[in-house]
C-alpha cells in the first residue's frame, strides 16, 4: 500500500493561477506519451507516486493521450485506485477534448455534443466523478464560440468539473473566450499554449500579454522542445531518440548543425548555473512568475527527479537572459 511521503509539499512552489483560489506546483505531470498498454503499470504508478512524494499535485490529461487514445486516461483510472484513493482532494486532475477521439462528424473538436461526451466518457475512464479542470483543447472555426464555452459552463454546473480552460488559442481567441464564460458566470482560469526557450510564439503574438491583463491563469506545455532541450542531441541524434524515429512530432530534419550548436551554448549557460539543460529550460519558462506551470513528461521517476530540480534555481541575471536570447533568436532563425 503505497503512501505518500509526509514532507510531499515542503519544497514545491505553489502558484496562484490567475485571479483564482486555486494554486498549481510550478511543474506538473503530463501524461501524454508515456502512459498506456505500451509502458509497464509499475512504471508508470512509480513515476506517478515520485511526482507526488515530490510535491506535484496536478495530473494533466486528454481525452486522446495515449497511445492508443483514452488510455492514459485509463492508466491514471487504475493508479488512482490502486494508490492515490485517499489523496483524492491533494490532487488536481484536467483532461481536454476537441482533437479527434473516436469517428464521425460528432468525435471532434468544438461542438456542446462532443465536448460534454467526451468529458462523460473521460470521467469513466479515469473512475471519478469531476475533474478539477476541463479544457476546450483545440479552437474550433466552425462551431460558434459561445457553443463551445457553453458547453464548458455546463460542465461546470452539472458538477463534473470545478474549472474551465483552453488550449492552442489565439489571443484574440483567448480574449473572446473569457468574456463569453464571464457573461456566464463561469471565469476562465487558465490556458494551456506550447513554449519554450525555443518557441516563443505566446510572447511574440500577445498571448502572454492578454493572460496578464484578463488576469488568467497559464500552464506550459513542451517546455523541453520534445526533448531537444534534454540535452539528449547535444552529439547529434541518438538512436533510440524521438527525432530518430521521424515522430510527427520531432524529425530528424529539425535537428539541424546549427540547432546543435545551439543546444550546446545554452548547455554552457546551464552548466555555469548548476543546472542540466533541461532544468535550465523549465527555469526559463517559470522565471518572474508570469506561467503559473510548467508540463513535463516523464518515461522513469529519476526524469521526474530531474524536472523537479529545476525549482532549486528559478532566477536570472539580466546577463544571463541576453545570452539565452541572443543564443536562440541572434544566430540562427528558428
Amino acid at each position: 500500500m503505497y503512501t505518500a511521503h509526509p514532507d510531499r509539499y515542503a519544497d514545491m512552489p505553489y502558484r496562484r493561477t490567475g485571479r483564482s483560489g486555486l494554486k498549481l506546483p510550478a511543474l506538473s505531470l503530463g501524461l501524454w506519451h508515456n502512459f498506456g498498454p505500451d509502458r509497464p503499470v509499475e512504471t508508470q504508478r512509480a513515476i506517478l507516486r515520485r511526482a507526488f512524494d515530490l510535491g506535484v499535485t496536478h495530473f494533466d490529461l486528454a481525452n486522446n493521450y495515449g497511445p492508443p487514445p483514452g488510455a492514459a486516461e485509463s492508466a491514471l483510472g487504475e493508479a488512482l485506485k490502486a494508490d492515490f484513493t485517499p489523496y483524492r482532494d491533494e490532487l488536481v486532475i484536467s483532461t481536454k477534448a476537441g482533437y479527434l477521439m473516436w469517428p464521425g462528424p460528432y468525435g471532434e473538436w468544438g461542438s456542446r455534443k462532443y465536448l460534454l461526451s467526451s468529458l462523460d466518457q473521460s470521467l469513466a475512464r479515469m473512475g471519478l466523478e469531476y475533474v478539477d479542470i476541463f479544457y476546450s483543447h483545440r479552437f474550433d472555426p466552425e462551431t460558434p464560440l459561445e457553443e463551445t464555452m457553453g458547453a464548458l459552463h455546463t460542465a461546470v454546473q452539472q458538477g463534473k468539473a470545478l474549472y474551465v480552460g483552453v488550449s492552442n488559442y489565439s489571443a484574440e481567441q483567448t480574449r473572446e473566450a473569457a468574456r463569453i464564460l464571464a457573461d456566464l458566470g463561469t471565469p476562465l482560469l487558465i490556458h494551456q499554449p506550447r513554449y519554450s526557450m525555443l518557441d516563443r510564439r505566446p510572447e511574440d503574438e500577445g498571448l502572454l500579454d492578454t493572460l496578464d491583463d484578463l488576469q488568467v491563469g497559464s500552464i506550459v506545455y513542451s517546455p523541453l522542445e520534445q526533448g531537444l532541450l534534454t540535452g539528449r542531441y547535444l552529439d547529434g541524434i541518438p538512436e533510440d531518440s524521438r527525432a530518430a524515429s521521424d515522430s510527427p512530432f520531432l524529425n530528424s530534419d529539425a535537428v539541424t548543425e546549427d540547432l546543435v550548436a545551439r543546444l550546446r551554448a545554452l548547455d554552457e549557460i546551464a552548466e555555469s548555473r548548476g543546472q542540466t539543460l533541461a532544468q535550465l529550460a523549465l527555469a526559463w519558462v517559470l522565471r518572474g512568475g508570469r506561467v503559473t506551470s510548467a508540463l513535463v513528461g516523464a518515461s522513469s521517476p529519476r526524469q521526474i527527479e530531474d524536472s523537479v530540480g529545476a525549482i532549486g534555481n528559478l532566477d536570472f541575471a539580466d546577463e544571463e537572459l541576453a545570452r539565452i536570447d541572443a543564443i536562440v533568436r541572434g544566430q540562427a532563425a528558428r
